[in-house]
């Protein structure tokens, strides 16, 4: 990492690579001005909160809602806000082989979004959201990138509703995948900033307010893997207070120098294989590069996550692993052992 820094610094535009960090620019939603044109009179999705989207819905006659959705399923797809079987529906009609799965976000431009519910939103009272890091997008959103199926951010969704499931069969939890912004594509010079950990973390931000709507019991636990790490940690100090977990697994960083600095009142946890390469990652934020103080660092403050038998950077949600374990039991609630 440290000699892909320096190659970096040398060839990339300083205005670009040195300038203070802001978040990517995010496409407008699909199909807004036709939406906005509605006759059903809908909020601005670029404006609406989700409360206010939520609101809106609950006042419209169920037939009214489903022909909503059937005309824009793209928009409503990806809706914070509003009601989930209508998300699930609408992207079913997006992708009809996807039919029999609880998608929850899907937006096929570009690099791709999306998001994928394992569990009972409506019953669950936790929920953990996995952010992934660099490379993912919705085309290896199934089968990881380069073909490895550890990588992949459904695989590991699964490998962890899984475990929960096995250690408490009792507890309604729900896992989702959230694929809901651009990561960088390699580890080159936008891996190296935080701009798009910045619009991720906007994001992120509205995705948990819509996830905690109404729902003032439920828990959410927050896992970043690599650059997701990133996201969460600029994400931490605006989050809903129902967020009580965040974990950061093989992290470069968090944008802080000390999980005090993160502002926000969740355990926050981390945890690093032996051989992952992001302990070579130098600890620094320094005129937009780096992503601050690596959390794994005895002084950051971050709780241990056990990973001391993991295998490179993307063995966290291999089965068996004390990583995986560990996380299913934040994600209950309870102690990591």
């Amino acid at each position: 990492m440290a000699s892909v820094l320096a190659a970096t610094a040398v060839t990339a535009p300083s205005v670009w690579l040195f300038g203070p960090t802001a978040p990517t620019a995010a496409p407008p939603p699909a199909d807004r001005s036709a939406w906005v044109a509605d006759r059903l009179r809908p909020p601005d999705p670029t404006t609406a909160t989700p409360a206010q989207i939520s609101s809106y819905f609950a006042g419209l006659s169920p037939a009214d809602a489903t022909g909503l959705t059937i005309r824009f399923p793209r928009l409503v797809g990806n809706l914070d806000g509003a009601p989930v079987g209508l998300r699930y529906t609408a992207n079913r009609l997006q992708r009809p082989a996807w039919s029999g799965r609880q998608i929850l976000a899907l937006d096929t431009r570009g690099d791709g979004q999306v998001a994928e519910v394992l569990g009972d939103l409506g019953t669950a009272a936790r929920v953990t959201v996995l952010i992934p890091g660099v490379d993912d997008n919705l085309a290896d959103f199934d089968s990881g990138h380069g073909g490895v199926l550890r990588r992949a951010p459904s695989w590991q969704a699964r490998r962890l509703y899984e475990q929960a499931r096995r250690l408490d069969p009792g507890t309604p939890v729900a896992v989702v995948a959230w694929l809901g912004y651009d990561p960088p594509e390699g580890v080159r010079r936008d891996a190296l900033r935080e701009d798009r950990a910045a619009e991720g973390a906007i994001r992120l931000i509205r995705f948990v307010d819509g996830l905690v709507l109404g729902r003032p019991g439920l828990r959410v636990t927050l896992i970043g893997h690599s650059y997701g790490s990133t996201v969460a940690g600029l994400a931490a100090s605006r989050l809903s207070d129902q967020v009580t977990d965040i974990v950061a697994l093989g992290s470069p960083g968090m944008g802080v120098g000390k999980r005090a600095d993160l502002h926000t009142g969740a355990r926050v946890w981390a945890g690093s294989a032996p051989d992952d390469w992001t302990r070579r990652v130098p600890g620094l934020r320094l005129f937009g590069v780096g992503h601050g103080i690596l959390p794994v660092a005895p002084g950051f403050g971050a709780l241990p996550l056990p990973c001391a038998d993991v295998e490179g950077h993307d063995g966290y949600f291999v089965p068996g692993t004390s990583s995986l374990r560990a996380m299913a039991e934040i994600a209950l609630g309870g102690e990591s052992r």
